[in-house]
């Protein structure tokens, strides 16, 4: 038998190993969501430390033909297992939202007197512009109340922080 015939199994095993790894699936869609997450304090230690990172953030939302501006504070809340929990439920996403805010208010979220407050850093939003400084590297998630004059719309973004700066614009 000649060596490139005894090669030839070997060659279709090969072939079919590929066809069958381009098969394999991949989740599409939104992940499912996950049970609720129990508050831990231990969870949020990492961001009351300081650090090296900053975020320079922009508040540009519009919506049918309207522009929105800052109303009050924009929070930054760091991204926990119990965090992620409650802004699935309350936003429906861990990465970014623009809902009303009656429809935030009215969601119910697992443990809602955990207190996490001490946690959270707030900082006034000015012309439409807000600075977070001094932070250190993880997830967090921005939350900016906005309004055109009617009732407020909630604005969220998920963001990750290293040491320097970080852009963000909350469209």
């Amino acid at each position: 038998m000649s060596t490139a015939r005894s090669l030839l199994p070997l060659a279709a095993l090969t072939a079919a190993a590929a066809v069958l790894a381009g098969c394999e699936t991949v989740p599409m869609g939104p992940v499912a969501p996950a049970g609720p997450a129990a508050f831990r304090a231990d969870d949020f230690a990492w961001s009351s430390t300081s650090g090296r990172a900053a975020i320079e953030g922009r508040v540009d939302y519009r919506r049918d033909g309207q522009v929105f501006s800052c109303t009050g504070s924009v929070a930054l809340t760091p991204d926990t297992p119990y965090t992620r929990a409650r802004f699935r439920t309350l936003y429906g996403s861990t990465d970014r939202a623009a809902l009303p805010e009656a429809v935030v208010r009215a969601r119910t979220v697992a443990d809602p007197n955990a207190d996490y407050r001490s946690f959270v850093r707030s900082e006034t939003c000015r012309n439409g512009t807000f600075d977070f400084v001094g932070l250190p590297a993880g997830g967090w998630f921005i939350i900016a109340p906005v309004s055109a004059g009617g009732d407020r719309v909630v604005l969220m973004r998920h963001v990750e922080t290293r040491n320097g700066r970080i852009a963000v614009t909350l469209p």
